[in-house]
């Protein structure tokens, strides 16, 4: 049905992989791994989503890259649709469920994230940082195995939450900049960078018990 309203399945394959990800930049071979479809079509689909603005580009080590274009008029509405609603909070946006599940292999991750080459944000000075307990032998792996697919150095930070805690606390200048870059967040166990819609209400319900309690203290001391 979505495929009939917006012309060919690529086109919708393509929208969907860049309002997932409305801060990750793809080069064209890697767009074609990710959506698993001709190049020719691709590279078509791309010229036309360029064409009327939907998307954006721009040349990064004599390579090209696209990424969704969020001051485009229709961005948020396109983005309930093919992105389900995901937004870049804190210049951040949420991870597929793979990479979610190959992440979480390494141990016990509390926090992970995809910034610099991968968000084509060279502010960063890293390209992966991942905060937990985790098995360095696993992380090494998975590194090298993200390197031979990639096709280039990947720079990663691995660090406990108490010592990545500590180093937003003294204003850490590696963090800083990592947290200022565009980022995609892989796990965000503690809500760091992504919003918990679920914890909203609670504020609201503490702060009305806070009121109660104090009225029933100064009735008794009266």
């Amino acid at each position: 049905m979505i495929e009939q309203l917006f012309g060919s399945k690529t086109r919708v394959k393509l929208l969907q992989l860049f309002y997932s990800h409305p801060n990750r930049s793809f080069y064209v071979r890697e767009i074609t791994r990710k959506i698993e479809e001709q190049i020719n079509s691709v590279r078509r689909e791309l010229s036309n989503l360029l064409s009327v603005g939907l998307i954006k580009s721009s040349t990064h080590n004599n390579r090209l890259y696209y990424e969704v274009n969020q001051d485009y008029e229709f961005y948020e509405a396109l983005s309930q649709i093919f992105g389900k609603g995901v937004t870049a909070t804190k210049k951040a946006d949420q991870a597929e469920p793979s990479e979610v599940s190959d992440i979480k292999e390494l141990g016990n991750v509390s926090l992970a994230f995809y910034t610099g080459q991968f968000t084509r944000d060279n502010l960063a000075g890293v390209d992966l940082v991942i905060v937990g307990d985790v098995n360095q032998t696993k992380v090494e792996k998975f590194v090298a195995d993200m390197e031979q697919k990639e096709g280039k150095e990947i720079r990663f930070a691995v660090m406990t939450m108490d010592e990545f805690q500590y180093r937003q606390q003294v204003n850490d200048r590696f963090i800083t900049l990592a947290e200022d870059a565009k980022k995609q967040v892989v796990i965000d166990k503690e809500n760091i960078y992504t919003e918990n819609p679920d914890k909203e209400p609670q504020p609201a319900k503490k702060e009305e018990t806070s009121k109660r309690k104090p009225s029933k203290k100064t009735k008794s001391k009266e």
